[in-house]
């Protein structure tokens, strides 16, 4: 079976590249160690590979919506910045979800774009 990790960023805030990719290594990790205790096989499989993809979504209420849907069913990781640098404190950046399935994830996130 395929693994992979989806990292899905916020495209309104107007992030730079580097917070952008911060924010992304917050959800992997953290989405990877919720994965490491709900499915430490799947993370032991994945970890070779580390398959991700990054994909938008442009608004807070879309990353919400696909937070909702996968919540209670795939690892996952929901970000909120610190508000030090470029954005204001507690707002929702990122979500990751998995290492999962492909199938999985592509469930959820087969409509969204590339980042």
């Amino acid at each position: 079976m395929e693994y992979k990790q989806a990292i899905i960023i916020r495209t309104d805030l107007g992030m730079k590249k580097g917070k952008i990719a911060a924010q992304a290594s917050h959800a992997s990790l953290t989405s990877f160690l919720d994965a490491q205790r709900k499915s430490p096989r799947i993370c032991d499989e994945w970890l070779p590979s580390q398959k991700k993809v990054v994909l938008k979504v442009d608004t807070e209420k879309e990353l919400l919506i696909l937070f909702e849907q996968v919540r209670r069913l795939l690892p996952h990781a929901l970000i909120k910045d610190a508000g030090r640098t470029q954005i204001e404190p507690g707002s929702i950046t990122a979500l990751a979800i998995g290492p999962a399935s492909d199938a999985d994830i592509d469930r959820f996130t087969s409509k969204l774009k590339l980042l």
